[in-house]
């Protein structure tokens, strides 16, 4: 518990609880549509369920990858690089995390918009099956964000565990916020890049303090409210590829 005296890895469980919060906006539409399928009597208890599972498979993930990066032997040598387990684990991780969030980024202010299938039993087992599948998907870009920011596992299952409860209090206020100031996702996505671009330096043993990625990310926050404070209105809307339909059930 030596970390609650720590002033950096309190830091870091802020800063990566905000940004779980944010990049879990994709996660909670998607759960929205899928209850959205049921009965209104069942869709509250479908969001909450949907999000509940999303933080037990996040903290299975974490554990599993934790453990992961504990393989330190080398493996192969490549340009006079020992490369180990945990050196494949944050390699892959860096460049799943530039590819996602690039992808993302096109997506947002380049991509077509279409209407999400919507082809599912609508029973309550049915939804919940499928909700838990797309939570799989949604993990794996919040657990090697949180392998990237922070060193301490309860730090990474503290600001998980926070980030879902704090959704599932106030996911309809958070999706409006980030719905009515989009740039607040696109700073998510952004950090992103920056924390793929980290994760590639550790495992080539190029390691970037974890401090010169806080301030960069603390400098850019600040200046996005800045913004948000000085601007009357919303500037940019982003794409949404996943509509849910409109038809009458």
């Amino acid at each position: 518990m030596a970390w609650l005296t720590d002033p950096q890895a309190w830091l870091a469980l802020v800063t990566l609880t905000a940004l779980e919060i944010v990049l879990g906006i994709d996660n909670i539409i998607f759960i929205s549509i899928q209850a959205g399928k049921l009965p209104v009597a069942q869709q509250e208890k479908a969001r909450l369920v949907g999000l509940g599972l999303a933080m037990f498979i996040r903290i299975a993930l974490l554990f599993s990858l934790t453990w992961l990066m504990g393989l330190t032997s080398p493996l192969f040598t490549v340009l006079g690089n020992e490369i180990s387990g945990r050196d494949l684990i944050l390699l892959s991780g860096g460049l799943f995390l530039i590819w996602k969030s690039t992808m993302e980024i096109h997506e947002k202010l380049e991509g077509e918009q279409e209407i999400a299938s919507a082809r599912v039993g609508a029973t309550f087992g049915a939804v919940i099956v499928q909700i838990l599948l797309l939570d799989i998907v949604f993990s794996l870009d919040s657990i090697i964000t949180a392998l990237g920011m922070a060193n301490q596992l309860l730090v990474m299952v503290s600001a998980v565990v926070i980030a879902v409860g704090f959704m599932m209090l106030f996911s309809g206020k958070i999706s409006a916020f980030v719905e009515k100031h989009p740039t607040i996702k696109m700073l998510a996505l952004s950090f992103l890049l920056l924390i793929g671009v980290a994760l590639i330096g550790d495992g080539l043993d190029m390691h970037i303090p974890k401090g010169y990625i806080y301030f960069a990310m603390a400098f850019s926050v600040v200046v996005e409210m800045l913004n948000l404070r000085m601007r009357r209105g919303t500037p940019v809307k982003l794409h949404q590829p996943h509509l849910e339909h409109s038809t009458e059930r």
